[in-house]
């Protein structure tokens, strides 16, 4: 397991949140249970192995294919009494086993079901086997609702039936005694109950000496007196003694039911342990969901390598309030092994060391992290941290005291396995001593090869990136003008405190601000200066990038659609094409078909026909009816460039045009349906439907030049 330190680190880091959130996903007393055991390990098998199982269940909630996990029920208590000789179990406790049993085979046919998918899911079930006998056994006893049945066994059911038959009777006897009764006016109000599990009749009090029977108690006025008559006495003995046999015959069966089962004790302690993991996976897949956290690459090696991290309490309820979560890119290995991040105050610092080392606890418990998948977590031996104020009432130690006796901590047992998280390095104190116990305490740091996270003002300690090997600085972005924090990590470069920027925009007098200046070490504010200008230059460059960032992807997006309509364009084109090839193909094939029917006729009237000379000129009709076409197309190219077609009805001095033969004249005659129309010198009788009105076309001549 991995080692801790001060005890309360993980608390510090926030992870029992994060339990609290785990802890309302499940829905068993087993998968609670293993929240508040959860412990951080430190083999990448069992690590690989949590995260791998927790990856398909979140794949399983994110599908439409429901898992049969259903049973939520605690029978611990149940499966110890199945291993203690002499226990009976009751009813509905029988039931509840029955349930587990079922579950069990469900989600085994499910697994079968669903073949080589889910395999880290499936391998949680390789030992266990249905044990049908288990649900048989109960289903013969117990009813859907934890009764006993009736034929669970000869004599019982001999014994209901005996009891079916004396209650009837006590029933008829018992309405006749009431009526009787009532006849002769000595009921009350309520005329009947039930005390000390007999029937018994009410009696007004006054009555209650005319009633023979058995006084069994009386109402809180004393007007009223419950009697069981005498008359159904013996019969109500007879029911009791039968109940009573009824009660043992049920406590023999169940006695035996249990027995029969405590074979079966260890497969149900195993369905049980099945069950509960599984609600704990799914929980974790459902958390997972919440935080849409991904599985990251992992590594045996110590380091880090976080693609677009947040910290998974801030995206929720950031999530919640529709605000957006401003993602971490951060590497930290054995080149690059101690971070220094500075920059002004509620700027993010310790939240973006927070949000490292919280994802870091919940990758080694075996929950999948706020990370894009891209992401790449090694594993830590040990966990070291200082964060906030750790002065102790109780040992009278000040704030700097503590602060030493954890770098004391730090400096005796950290090493290449040891991730650690310090905040404000060297607060407290004296700021040039304690800046430079701050510097020997990094210099140490960095030689035992120790990967960690540092938050600082001091400016010494944001030098030393280009002098220690392994440590680098970050900074966290602010936005000057606004005098807001970005919350932006940017690492390679150390950051600017802001101090005289928010003084300024505090509201504080000018000439306090002023002397602050003066009384400033030259030196240091002329870096601090520096620092200030130069991230306010990078600021401009980054916002530069995100516009030139945002016309490239409007560009690509154009260019994307731009192609689609060209591809649309093409296909319509390569459709029309085929169709008009389609259609082309069958008028031939049409005229095929009509030159073969035709050519069979010739033959066929060949063979009949006296006159051979009718029957070649019909052949050569057909065979020169192509060239009949051609002159026909001719025709028609050589009127549409003549002629425009008006359409209408033909009145006398129109010109017409054949619709076959494209044939040009006039009208000279309009007989209804038909008309004389007159081509060249010719007149004709035609079908008016055959001819289609048109107007000769004009060209303009050109003009002759003037000589």
């Amino acid at each position: 397991m991995m080692q801790l330190y001060p005890a309360h680190a993980a608390d510090a880091l926030e992870f029992n949140k994060v339990t609290q959130l785990l802890k309302q996903k499940c829905r068993t007393d087993a998968a609670r249970e293993r929240v508040e055991q959860m412990r951080f390990h430190t083999r990448i098998e069992y690590v690989e192995k949590a995260l791998l199982q927790t990856n398909e269940f979140k794949n399983i909630l994110r599908g439409s294919d429901y898992f049969p996990n259903d049973f939520t029920q605690n029978i611990q208590k149940e499966l110890k009494l199945l291993a203690v000789p002499g226990a009976v179990l009751g009813g509905d406790q029988l039931l509840s086993i029955q349930k587990l049993a079922l579950t069990i085979r469900d989600i085994l046919l499910w697994f079968k079901n669903h073949e080589g998918i889910f395999n880290n899911l499936r391998a949680l079930t390789e030992r266990i086997t249905y044990e049908k006998e288990i649900s048989t056994i109960i289903g013969s006893v117990v009813d859907d609702m934890g009764n006993v049945r009736d034929n669970a066994s000869r004599e019982l059911m001999s014994i209901r039936a005996e009891l079916a038959s004396r209650r009837q009777d006590l029933r008829k006897l018992f309405e006749s005694i009431l009526r009787k009764l009532n006849k002769q006016g000595y009921l009350a109000d309520i005329a009947e109950g039930f005390l000390n599990g007999r029937r018994v009749v009410a009696i007004f009090a006054e009555h209650k000496r005319i009633v023979k029977g058995i006084l069994h108690g009386e109402s809180d006025s004393q007007r009223t007196v419950f009697i069981e008559p005498e008359e159904t006495i013996e019969l109500n003995n007879e029911i009791f003694s039968l109940e009573r046999a009824e009660s043992k015959e049920i406590h023999r069966i169940l006695a035996q039911t249990t027995a029969s089962l405590s074979a079966y004790q260890p497969q149900l302690d195993a369905y049980y342990h099945l069950t509960g993991l599984l609600d704990f996976i799914r929980a974790k897949g459902l958390l997972a969901l919440d935080m849409n956290a991904e599985m990251p690459r992992l590594s045996a090696h110590p380091g880090l390598q976080l693609v677009k991290a947040v910290h998974p309490l801030l995206y929720l309820h950031n999530k919640q309030n529709n605000k957006p979560t401003i993602p971490l890119h951060i590497t930290l290995d054995k080149n690059q092994r101690i971070l220094i991040i500075s920059g002004p105050n509620a700027g993010g610092k310790t939240v973006s060391m927070k949000t490292v080392g919280l994802l870091q606890l919940m990758t080694q418990a075996g929950l999948l992290v706020p990370v894009d998948p891209n992401s790449e977590i090694g594993i830590f031996k040990q966990l070291m941290i200082h964060i906030g104020d750790t002065q102790s009432i109780e040992h009278e130690l000040s704030t700097y005291s503590a602060h030493l006796r954890d770098m004391k901590y730090f400096m005796d047992f950290a090493n290449g396995k040891t991730l650690f998280f310090i905040d404000e390095l060297g607060s407290g104190s004296d700021p040039n001593l304690g800046g430079a116990f701050a510097e020997a305490i990094v210099e140490d740091l960095a030689r035992k090869h120790a990967i960690g996270i540092i938050t600082t003002h001091y400016l010494n300690l944001k030098v030393m990136a280009g002098k220690v090997p392994g440590i680098f600085n970050g900074a966290m972005a602010f936005d000057e003008a606004k005098l807001e924090p970005l919350y932006q990590l940017t690492t390679g470069k150390p950051g600017s405190s802001y101090t005289f920027a928010i003084a300024q925009r505090s509201g504080l007098p000018p000439a306090i601000i002023d002397r602050a200046r003066q009384l400033t070490e030259r030196g240091h504010f002329k870096l601090d200066k520096m620092l200030h200008q130069t991230e306010q230059q990078h600021q401009k460059l980054a916002n530069k990038e995100k516009e030139l960032d945002k016309l490239l992807k409007k560009n690509s997006e154009l260019k994307k659609e731009f192609e689609e309509v060209i591809d649309k364009e093409r296909k319509e084109q390569h459709y029309n094409t085929l169709k008009l090839q389609n259609k082309i193909k069958k008028e031939e094939l049409d005229y095929l078909r009509d030159m073969e029917r035709k050519f069979k006729q010739i033959i066929q009237d060949w063979k009949k026909a006296d006159n051979k000379q009718e029957v070649i000129q019909a052949a050569e009709n057909v065979l020169f009816k192509k060239k009949q076409v051609q002159g026909n197309a001719a025709a028609a190219k050589k009127a549409d460039k003549n002629y425009d077609v008006l359409g209408g009805e033909a009145k006398v001095g129109d010109l017409v045009r054949n619709k076959v033969n494209h044939q040009i004249g006039t009208v000279t005659e309009v007989r209804d349906k038909r008309a004389i129309v007159q081509i060249g010198r010719m007149p004709f009788n035609v079908e008016l439907e055959d001819w289609v009105v048109v107007r000769k076309k004009y060209t303009e001549q050109p003009k002759k030049k003037k000589k």
